[in-house]
This record gives C-alpha cells, sequence and structure tokens, in this order.
C-alpha cells in the first residue's frame, strides 16, 4: 500500500504559492503521527498553523522530516505562531537566541528520565517543539507517552483515586542530569544551574485540558510526593501511574535524523531522552510555548508554594 493510502483522510492543501498537500500519517495507535508535505517556518499561513494545531491535539505529539532548512531563529519564529515564546525558568537560553534551550550530550544534559517540560512551575510549557541539530548515529531516540489516554485507561478505583490527589513538583530533581554516570564537574555546573531558583507547585494529578476538554495526568519525574501523603506512600503510587503512562501500547517512539523537528502537547504526554549512545554526541535545542495554569476537574487552579533564588 502507498503511503498516500495511508494519510489521514482530512488532509488539505496549502495555498498556491506552495502547492503540497499538507498530510498527516499516524505512527501509533493512541498517539504520534508524522506530517508532509509542509515547510516549517514563521510566515506560514494560519489555515496551515490551524491545521498543524488540530492535529497536535488530536495526535499529541507529531514529526517532521526533513526540515533542515531551520536555524535558531526560524525555529524560534515558527513557535510564535502557536502563542508567547518562554525561556526555561533556571537553564540560560542559547547564545544568540531569544529562548531557545539548547540540550547538548556533552554538557550533561541527558534528559533520561520521565517527564514533562517544567512542571515545577504553575503555568508550565503548553507546546514544545524539538530540533534535531546532532544526532548519533545510533540510538538517541525519544519516547512518548499519552496521559489522556492513561488517565481514560485507569481501572476505575484509581482514576477516582487521582480525581482527588495534588502532587507537589520541584526543580530539586534535575531530570536533565545523566543517571548512572559519573559525576562530572560539567555536570554539577549545570545541576547548579537548572536550581539556581528553587521551585515549588502544587498540581492536580488531573487537570482539565483547555483546548480538548480532555482529563490528563500531571506527573513525571518532577513529583516529589502526593500532598497529604508520606513520601513512601507517595513514591509507591507514582510507581504504579506512571506503568499505567509509559506502557508500550501508550506509547510512540521517534527516529531522530538531522534536521527533524517533533512537535508535542506539553499539556497531555511526558516523554523520555533514551540514553544509548555511548560518548556519541547529541545536540537538540527546544522552543516552548506558553501554557495556562492546570484547574483541576473541580475547577481549582495550581498555586505555586515556593520560588527562592538560590545563593
Amino acid at each position: 500500500m502507498s503511503d498516500s493510502a495511508t494519510l489521514d483522510h482530512d488532509s488539505v492543501r496549502q495555498p498556491a504559492a506552495t502547492q503540497e498537500p499538507l498530510q498527516v500519517r499516524p505512527i501509533g495507535g493512541r498517539i504520534g503521527a508524522e506530517v508532509r508535505g509542509v515547510t516549517l517556518s514563521g510566515d506560514l499561513d494560519n489555515t496551515a498553523i490551524t491545521r498543524i494545531n488540530d492535529a497536535l491535539l488530536k495526535h499529541k505529539v507529531l514529526f517532521f522530516r526533513g526540515q533542515s532548512h531551520l536555524d535558531d531563529a526560524s525555529q524560534e519564529a515558527f513557535a510564535a505562531r502557536f502563542g508567547d515564546t518562554v525561556a526555561h525558568p533556571t537553564v540560560p537560553s542559547k547564545e544568540g537566541t531569544s529562548r531557545l534551550l539548547e540540550l547538548d550530550s556533552k554538557h550533561g544534559t541527558r534528559a533520561n528520565s520521565w517527564h514533562t517540560d517544567v512542571t515545577f512551575v504553575d503555568a508550565y510549557p503548553k507546546i514544545s517543539i524539538l530540533r534535531g541539530v546532532v544526532i548519533p548515529p545510533a540510538g538517541g531516540d525519544t519516547v512518548w507517552g499519552n496521559t489522556a489516554t492513561a488517565y481514560s485507561n485507569l481501572p476505575q478505583p484509581l482514576r477516582d483515586l487521582a480525581d482527588n490527589l495534588w502532587a507537589l513538583h520541584s526543580n530539586a530533581y534535575d531530570y536533565a542530569a545523566t543517571r548512572n554516570a559519573p559525576d562530572t564537574e560539567t555536570e554539577r555546573e549545570y545541576r547548579k544551574q537548572f536550581t539556581s531558583t528553587l521551585y515549588e507547585t502544587e498540581h492536580p494529578v488531573v487537570r482539565v485540558h483547555p483546548e480538548t476538554g480532555e482529563r490528563t495526568l500531571v506527573l513525571g519525574h518532577f513529583v516529589q510526593r502526593f500532598v497529604g501523603l508520606s513520601q513512601r506512600d507517595s513514591d509507591r503510587l507514582l510507581e504504579i501511574f506512571h506503568d499505567h503512562i509509559q506502557r508500550l501500547e501508550n506509547t510512540v517512539r521517534w527516529r531522530w535524523t538531522q534536521g527533524d523537528v517533533a512537535i508535542w502537547d506539553n499539556r497531555a504526554t511526558q516523554h523520555y531522552a533514551v540514553a544509548d549512545y555511548g560518548d556519541d554526541h547529541r545536540v537538540v535545542r527546544r522552543a516552548t510555548v506558553h501554557g495556562d495554569v492546570p484547574v483541576s476537574i473541580d475547577g481549582k487552579k495550581s498555586r505555586t508554594v515556593k520560588r527562592e533564588a538560590r545563593a
């Protein structure tokens, strides 16, 4: 069967200037789609941006091959079409950019743990846009999990429990440090930067997605504990919820090539950068779009309980 035969039936055409169909091809049964027939830029027309956003809400993460024309400035310009971009709260932006975060394996930034980006603040990013700059010859894939289907597929007693839980998130846990690796000076410096301002924020474990109305789980490795529960009980319960988010049926895995772009709905996903490439070099750059403060199913908003600069 040809690729065109497997594409979404709702493919649309862009204006006559491009003469290319924007096509969405699902990859996983519950999450992920590859988008073809579009050259990403800040100059895309509103129809194309709307089409991409609609596909993002449906598939949670979108993949674009062959976007090597993008540089830092054009990546930021494209991201700005989805809303105001925002810098990382503690890690300085890449030199020469407004708000791009560079994740360079040589600088201790291997995000090999399951997380949702920046949940230690209240209004964490709604969309993340990642560009492959230097890709190892083997390994270095990223895996995403769908936190909406994870919630809907929970057994009813676990759903009832999640509906009433809140969790404390903090950047005191450094998700981007390489785990099970030598504690180098580079990694220590990065961790110091990452926690230069200490944040603690309480989020509902279940938030209502502001665009789709879906209920999604707000968890990941920034979670310190559940409000009102002991550390021991929190750790055991978090493992149970994460098992449901990260089960293979609920995930999609992407094999990067240089110039690829991945866009994900940070309100409805977790992700994990697989650190299986040894000493090979890997560099990706991320733009993020400002999000809204999560709202629980009973209408209560997330709240920051600590924001403290460290000496």
